[in-house]
């Protein structure tokens, strides 16, 4: 599949993002580079990184050696949680752009709430000036629950284009899902997989990749695009980018959706990351 025949979502501002993303933790330096480079040539424009996964230079530098022209990708970024003072966070979006080598980003993202912190709103309004400033076409959040986004909409009158969340077959997310909806915001998936290789060894999973002829990675995928949840995930080896790819040639059924949804664990989360207690850094 290529990037004209990638389907879209709309988001709440009149801008659009592909409805996958490629992700970039753990992928750096000049390997980087030819891992996302490897990745744009084969049709990822959405690709998502971060100050904290140290792969800004690497995603700015794939897109330049690619000859595509910038106005052909979305790129997101996210706000570390030391910067959530409007004056720090502010100059870490120009801080981004200088990595990047770009002249704006199409979506930033806080990383965290921090709510012990609780300068989230503050963090939110640099966001907010940095979009009227140009910097940055859409703003959004990233493990906002649904007491912070209401908080920040509250407090300002505008409303996150995305909230990305940790969503996976163990740690489904329904009344998030929902909220989200409900609001207007996009969801998009952090480890949209797992972490290890639980859930790609359940049998359900391995059931319907049997059945669809997919393989277990594809069936989750599958899954979230039709939650309609936007999957971020990593992927290094040009095979798992390829077949991250192939996703819209089949379909589930509402009963197999609901069997994997079914799998969601009470302690579902892969490591632990509470967003109403997380601390960032320690």
């Amino acid at each position: 599949m290529d990037n004209n025949t990638l389907p879209f979502y709309n988001l709440n501002d009149g801008h659009i993002l592909p409805q996958i993303a490629l992700g970039t933790y753990q992928i750096r330096g000049m390997q980087g580079v030819d891992q996302i480079l490897a990745a744009i040539q084969i049709g990822y424009r959405l690709i998502d990184t971060s100050t904290n996964y140290d792969s800004e230079g690497a995603v700015g530098e794939a897109i330049r050696r690619s000859g595509i022209p910038r106005s052909s990708f979305y790129v997101t970024s996210k706000l570390p949680g030391q910067y959530h003072h409007r004056d720090d966070a502010l100059k870490m979006i120009e801080e981004t752009l200088l990595r990047l080598r770009l002249d704006y980003l199409d979506l930033y993202l806080i990383h965290w709430p921090l709510p012990k912190r609780d300068n989230y709103v503050e963090a939110w309004t640099a966001l907010i000036e940095a979009q009227k400033r140009g910097l940055i076409r859409s703003i959004g959040v990233s493990n906002f629950e649904v007491a912070h986004l209401d908080r920040i909409i509250e407090a300002t009158g505008v409303t996150p284009a995305v909230n990305q969340n940790e969503i996976h077959p163990y740690w489904i997310q329904n009344s998030l899902l929902q909220a989200n909806k409900d609001r207007g915001i996009v969801t998009e998936a952090w480890s949209p997989l797992g972490r290890g290789s639980g859930e790609l060894k359940e049998p359900i999973i391995l059931e319907l990749a049997k059945k669809y002829h997919k393989n277990a990675g594809q069936i989750i995928l599958r899954w979230h695009f039709q939650r309609g949840v936007l999957p971020v995930p990593k992927a290094g080896n040009l095979k798992h980018q390829r077949d991250n790819l192939e996703l819209w040639n089949f379909e589930l059924t509402a009963d197999e959706v609901t069997a994997i949804n079914s799998l969601t664990r009470v302690d579902g989360r892969v490591d632990n990351q509470d967003p109403n207690t997380y601390e960032e850094f320690n």
